[in-house]
């Protein structure tokens, strides 16, 4: 039986890969490989012989530019060394072979800067939505509740009843669009897949602190239409395993943290669909 391969990209500020690859082993990929973009860069690596992708979270150089930019734009324009192959040709391929993506906090501003998400009618190098500065002016570090639409397309939020609790840490994450049909379509496609929500999972907030960055529409994560690559501020891959839960000592919880179904459903969809 062929084998679930994921990649996590590290390398130029990335500070998350070792707790993303950690996730997609437990997730049950049968294989996951830690590549530093100079990896790719030089042709050791290629991301054709992967089945799920990971951009992780840190602060891509700097976050010079804004959060991600320098890095969209290399690997945007980027040619692998002694080829005349651009690098976004293996993101293309990527893409149309079926694979997934995730991007998580900087990953997350990472693929709005390059255009993959909202990815409407298959542009994924058209930036139409980004990651902006947070309303309150400075970084955050808490744990939010994240509400789920059931009806979204994402493959990452299959099975998850009615939200997750997880923690941001980011200076950028203002959900913004670049026109109100770019909402509105987002919403009438349901693509916006997590919300920012009281701690029931009942309602939506714009206020501070359970929203954390005034994002629009209280967004916290993003999908294209397939449903195969998606993008959030918070971090799932920092809350697998109930010893990361902020009260862990002090509640009774499931030993599997609410973040690990993303990376399960991630591998189950694998194994069904491209192996």
């Amino acid at each position: 039986m062929k084998q679930t391969r994921a990649i996590v990209i590290t390398g130029n500020g990335t500070n998350c890969e070792m707790e993303a690859a950690h996730a997609c082993r437990l997730g049950g990929f049968d294989d996951t490989v830690i590549a530093h973009i100079a990896e790719i860069l030089s042709g050791e690596i290629r991301l054709d012989d992967f089945h799920f992708l990971n951009l992780t979270g840190g602060f891509l150089d700097g976050d010079d530019l804004g959060s991600a930019k320098a890095q969209a734009n290399r690997l945007k324009y980027a040619s692998i060394d002694g080829s005349d192959e651009k690098l976004v040709e293996q993101f293309t391929r990527f893409i149309s072979a079926g694979k997934l993506i995730l991007g998580v906090c900087n990953g997350f501003q990472l693929m709005v800067k390059m255009g993959m998400l909202p990815g409407f009618d298959g542009e994924y190098l058209n930036q139409t939505v980004t990651l902006t500065h947070n309303d309150c002016g400075r970084f955050q570090d808490r744990w939010t509740y994240l509400k789920v639409d059931p009806a979204s397309p994402s493959v990452f939020t299959k099975g998850i009843d009615k939200g997750i609790y997880l923690p941001v840490r980011h200076g950028e994450g203002k959900f913004l669009t670049d026109s109100a049909g770019t909402l509105e379509r987002i919403e009438a496609e349901h693509l916006a897949v997590l919300r920012y929500s009281d701690a029931g999972y009942n309602e939506l907030t714009m206020e501070f602190p359970t929203n954390p960055n005034g994002s629009t529409n209280a967004i916290a994560a993003l999908c294209d239409p397939t449903g195969r690559l998606m993008g959030l501020m918070p971090h799932p891959e920092a809350f697998v395993h109930y010893t990361q839960h902020p009260r862990w000592t002090r509640e009774e919880l499931p030993e599997e943290g609410d973040g690990l179904i993303l990376y399960k459903n991630a591998a189950e969809y694998v194994r069904h669909y491209l192996i």
